[in-house]
């Protein structure tokens, strides 16, 4: 009810929904009142005048904001330690698996016999990988460590092309 008068209030609304609604004003004492009501608010809004902010509104804004002070880096109050036991973690894990890779290697093979110096049969893939949840925390590992590698060689750039250290 409310919607309908008030887009019969504002004129958007259809020929047919404006002759619904005079018709309902005549007849019904409930909708002449609401109508009246909402029309008394509708007047009342007509007459405010909205306040507009100074020029200098962003400017003063700004200026507040600019007391606080900006936030520190995260640098700052991330400890570096834990990022470094976390490094430290994946490289023991990656070298945990490349010494039990060379392990599986035959170094004591006669040259003509094989091309590849691994004894086959004690390569058995299984006994590494058993199920899912290690190839997800592989790659996990490997998808980290690429990441720090990154970061690091990227600040290392950043530290090369302005002079100090970020």
């Amino acid at each position: 009810m409310e919607e309908r008068l008030w887009n019969y209030i504002d004129g958007v609304s259809s020929e047919d929904e404006k002759s619904l609604i005079e018709k309902l004003l005549a007849s019904d004492a409930a909708f002449r009142a609401k109508y009246q009501e909402l029309l008394g608010l509708h007047q009342l809004l007509g007459k405010v005048e909205l306040e507009e902010p100074s020029m200098r509104f962003t400017l003063n804004v700004m200026e507040e904001v600019a007391k606080y002070g900006v936030a520190k880096a995260t640098g700052k109050y991330i400890n570096k330690r834990i990022i470094w036991g976390i490094a430290a973690f994946f490289f023991i894990m990656i070298g945990a698996m490349l010494v039990y890779g060379f392990s599986l290697v035959n170094w004591h093979a006669t040259p003509g016999t094989s091309i590849i110096p691994i004894d086959i049969k004690k390569w058995e893939p299984s006994k590494i990988v058993t199920n899912t949840y290690v190839n997800i925390f592989m790659m996990v590992n490997i998808v980290l460590f690429l990441y720090l590698l990154d970061r690091y060689l990227s600040r290392k750039r950043a530290e090369r092309m302005t002079g100090h250290s970020v």
